[in-house]
């Protein structure tokens, strides 16, 4: 995943809300916002990293937020690096306070050689789902938290769904 993917879904969002920052006629920074409502979310806000600390990720708030002024948002939200002080003060500025401050954590998964593949549930046939669901539920007792039965996983399955419990 390069970090074009982390922008790509805001290309079909309103082009009200994306932001360029240009240099002689050089994209050097975008901002994307959202507003639902009296919700406004906005990032992620990019400035080429030569031009950092040069004024640009000002711009591109400043006209961030009086889109959010305009739309009358009354809450105003993003993500952001909350182990960097340079950004908690740059939004500070704007009056953007940290609330809650997540942690974001990832852990390369290595693929395992043993063979096998994979299949959907849904082209299974129908004589085979319940072996199937079985097999599952004897894999899963690796993962944490209570073991589904067999029973519940039944009233999940496409031709239950609406129908109340299968007896």
């Amino acid at each position: 995943m390069g970090d074009a993917d982390l922008v790509k879904t805001r290309w079909l969002a309103g082009p009200s809300g994306a932001f360029g920052a240009y240099s002689d006629g050089e994209l050097i920074g975008s901002n994307f916002a959202a507003n639902w409502g009296s919700f406004g979310f906005f990032g992620p806000l990019t400035v080429r990293p030569d031009l950092w600390e040069k004024g640009v990720a000002k711009q591109l708030l400043q006209a961030t937020m009086e889109l959010f002024e305009k739309c009358g948002t009354r809450q105003a939200a993003l993500f952001t690096f909350p182990q960097s002080p340079k950004h908690i003060a740059l939004y500070q500025k704007f009056g953007l306070w940290p609330q809650f401050l997540t942690p974001v954590m990832s852990k390369v998964i290595e693929q395992r050689q043993e063979g096998g593949g994979w299949s959907l549930y849904s082209k299974t046939p129908v004589s085979e789902r319940e072996s199937s669901l079985r097999q599952c539920f004897a894999h899963r007792c690796d993962l944490p938290g209570p073991r589904p039965r067999a029973r519940d996983s039944r009233a999940q399955r496409p031709e239950n769904r609406g129908h109340g419990s299968p007896s």
